[in-house]
């Protein structure tokens, strides 16, 4: 078992948007990613994705939707749900998803 800093890793991180995987729980992969103000292309995926804030601030468009993630809240994308990242988001960002979601 070893210790992680997840801002320090994601501040590490050589460019924004890009994810660093922790570890794994089960089948399911913990990343984390540094987040800055640019947009993120609409995806969809298998499975469910949970997106946790650890700092900033994560602005989202889900099936239409406006959501916005603030600090220390969460986040479950359902599964095939076609979701992007609006302008603005920012700061720290843990994803947990299965592989080959």
């Amino acid at each position: 078992m070893s210790l992680i800093n997840v801002v320090e890793t994601a501040a590490a991180l050589p460019d924004a948007w890009s994810s660093r995987s922790l570890g794994h729980v089960g089948a399911a992969c913990v990343k984390v990613l540094r987040m800055d103000s640019s947009p993120v292309q609409e995806e969809a995926h298998g499975a469910d994705e949970v997106l946790l804030v650890f700092d900033g601030r994560l602005e989202l468009l889900v099936e239409g939707t406006e959501i916005a993630v603030e600090a220390g809240e969460m986040y479950r994308v359902p599964a095939g749900a076609r979701h992007a990242v609006r302008p603005g988001s920012r700061g720290t960002l843990v994803i947990v998803e299965e592989p080959g979601a």
